[in-house]
């Protein structure tokens, strides 16, 4: 076997994991945000931003799993969960263990929604747009395939991210776009007719 199997897969699950919390986060973006997806909302669009997060938790977990298993950094438990405590790049590494326990946080309480106050849950829920910015910082000072193509995507998604979370800030005070019809006036009644007198 490559000696190096788990170096690649520790990147490749980090790059996958990046992206897709990206993705998840642009769909969350557009979800609240009512100038794209009117409601009724159909079941699927939610179920997908659950899929998305799962997904992202997934392969956050190989990520770990391929640092804990290669042999040329160590990564041991401590050194993955405890943020500087590793030797290797301690800043870098720590800002993908906080991302790390936010985004667990995020989907715990996403999958005990039902069991949450509805406003606690949304609170919790708007601080997850910060596991971006802490991942990527993670992906561009700790990785080692930062190179100018990935710079540019992250300048892409990162600009996207923005314009979305601006729109999303102001799309509640736009009008619903319908004109406003003024009210019909009062209809008068006409007068009952009077029966003509008996000759």
């Amino acid at each position: 076997m490559n000696p190096k199997i788990w170096w690649y897969l520790a990147r490749g699950a980090g790059l996958t994991s990046w992206a897709l919390a990206a993705v998840t986060l642009v769909w969350g973006l557009l979800l609240s945000t009512r100038s794209f997806i009117k409601r009724p909302r159909p079941a699927w669009i939610l179920d997908l931003h659950r899929t998305l997060g799962g997904l992202t938790v997934a392969f956050v977990g190989v990520h770990l799993v391929g640092l804990f298993a290669d042999g040329y950094v160590h990564f041991g438990p401590a050194q993955l969960l405890v943020p500087l405590a590793s030797t290797w790049r301690p800043g870098a590494v720590a800002w993908g263990i906080v991302a790390l326990y936010l985004l667990i946080a995020i989907e715990v309480t996403s999958l005990w929604r039902r069991h949450l106050p509805a406003s606690w849950w949304r609170r919790l829920h708007v601080v997850s747009i910060a596991v971006f910015p802490l991942g990527t910082i993670h992906a561009l000072t700790a990785g080692t395939d930062a190179g100018p193509l990935f710079r540019e995507v992250v300048l892409g998604v990162t600009a996207l991210v923005v314009f979305l979370w601006g729109l999303r800030l102001i799309a509640p005070r736009w009008p619903a776009g319908r004109a406003q019809v003024p009210p019909a006036p009062p209809q008068l009644r006409s007068p009952a007719p009077t029966k003509a007198p008996l000759a």
